[in-house]
Order: structure tokens, then sequence, then C-alpha cells
């Protein structure tokens, strides 16, 4: 089974806290997703129970132990960004998930990055047959 890491904006904004939770409830038919809590509703409530630190310490072991990582990048946040930075260091696989719309423009840094695979969608059915053709090159890696 694959080890997962989904990142998503947290602390830049919760508005798609929900959606999340739909795309990790799906990755989870392609092995362990290490970061389910970022589709927690109560994420930010259970968070407050750890310090900065050790929020820090749990998910860059989580990152190093991760087979590869899917970014969920419409809401900019800068923790993300610094996971992705990361994991390309760490030569993980990374997709981009992205919905563009007025006024979203995706950070060059995301978009112009040859070593990042970006896709676009517009309903979570579209990302859901997104994240299954890019897993297809993993099956049986793990």
């Amino acid at each position: 089974m694959l080890n997962i890491y989904f990142a998503g904006a947290i602390r830049a904004g919760r508005e798609d806290g929900q959606l999340y939770a739909r795309l990790i409830t799906y990755l989870k038919s392609f092995g362990t997703v290490l970061t389910e809590h970022v589709g927690d509703d109560g994420l930010l409530q259970e968070e407050k129970s750890l310090t900065e630190e050790e929020i820090f310490q749990r998910d860059m072991g989580w990152l190093a132990a991760a087979d590869l990582v899917i970014a969920e990048v419409t809401t900019p946040s800068l923790g993300v960004g610094y996971e992705i930075g990361l994991a390309q260091t760490l030569g993980k696989q990374i997709l981009c998930l992205y919905r563009p719309g007025a006024n979203r423009r995706l950070s060059a840094m995301v978009a112009g990055n040859p070593a990042l695979q970006v896709r676009r969608y517009s309903r979570v059915s579209e990302a859901q047959e997104l994240l299954a053709d890019w897993l297809k090159q993993f099956a049986g890696q793990a």
C-alpha cells in the first residue's frame, strides 16, 4: 500500500475542508493517507493541544515516510508551498490539483515548476479521475 501525504490549506483558510475530506476518502482506496486529519472539520480545535513545533515535527515525519505527495493548491498556503518544496527536495513524486476560478491565479512557482505535475479540475469527480490516472503509475510500488 502506498503512503500518501495529502496537503491542503489549514490556517490559510478552511473553505475547502469538505473537499479535502472527499479527496482523502477517495485516496484511501489507493493506500494510507498519512495526513487524513487535513480533511477533518475539527482540525483547528484538535491542533490546539499541540505546539507548533510538535505539528512541524509530526508533519515532517509523515512527509519523509510518504511515497508521494498530493497537494490541493487552490487556496494559497505558505505551509502547503513549504511542503511541496521540501517534498521536491526529498525526491517525492508530487501532484498538485488546482481549481481555476474568478480572481484565482496559480503561483508561478507551482505552475512553472517542471518537477511538479499540475492538473486543473472543476468538479470532485474530475479530481478523482485525475487522481486515479496519476496513481496508476505507482500501483504495486509500495
